[in-house]
């Protein structure tokens, strides 16, 4: 039990610092990516176990940062899909056995923060505090999920290369889209897109 809570400390000291600063959003992540980690058997993410993971999150703020500082995983390697549903949650796939869990936080966990420290004001305060001793149990919903991999989808070398018809970009990994026999980028598909040209 003093091996893991000096375990945490470390990598909660890690996130921190990657993050930029200490929040409770570093806790959860740090916290969840322990026990997703620890419930499909991967003892060693940043070592022997690198290549044997994949992470999907599901939010794009701060537990994310701290997801990556414990379990290494990255969207630049690949081990790292953003699936930005807005929801403080993540699936954690060993590769290897094709085990797969999906961590989410409790709604209730910061009413529960609150009564774990009533005499902390400052409800943020109250919750770095809380997060950092609550049970996994009061913190997170665990299930076991199936997650379907694609060869596309995988870390390693991109499967294809090809060039957009009508942009003339390069698109990789499958993700063009056929129409009516082009080959195109799924914005010049749509017809959408993040950007738009400024107005010469």
């Amino acid at each position: 039990m003093e091996e893991r809570a000096e375990e945490f400390n470390r990598l909660l000291d890690e996130a921190a610092a990657f993050h930029g600063h200490l929040c409770a959003g570093q806790v959860i992540g740090v916290r969840m990516a322990m026990a997703g980690l620890e419930a499909i058997g991967i003892r060693a993410p940043r070592g022997e176990d690198r290549k044997k993971l994949i992470v999907f999150v599901e939010i794009d703020r701060c537990a994310t940062d701290a997801i990556m500082t414990v379990t290494g995983c990255r969207p630049g390697k690949r081990s790292m899909q953003l699936r930005d549903y807005g929801k403080m949650a993540a699936t954690f796939v060993n590769l290897e056995t094709g085990r797969a869990v999906r961590v989410t936080s409790q709604e209730d966990s910061r009413r529960k923060a609150a009564a774990w420290f009533p005499d902390i004001a400052d409800e943020s305060k109250a919750q770095l505090e809380a997060y950092r001793v609550m049970p996994d149990s009061e913190l997170f919903d665990m299930e076991e999920v199936v997650v379907t991999l694609r060869p596309e989808d995988l870390p390693g070398k991109p499967l294809r290369r090809v060039v957009c018809q009508v942009c003339g970009e390069p698109v990789m990994d499958m993700r063009e889209v056929f129409d009516s026999g082009r080959v195109l980028c799924r914005p010049c598909s749509d017809g959408k897109n993040y950007y738009t040209f400024p107005v010469a």
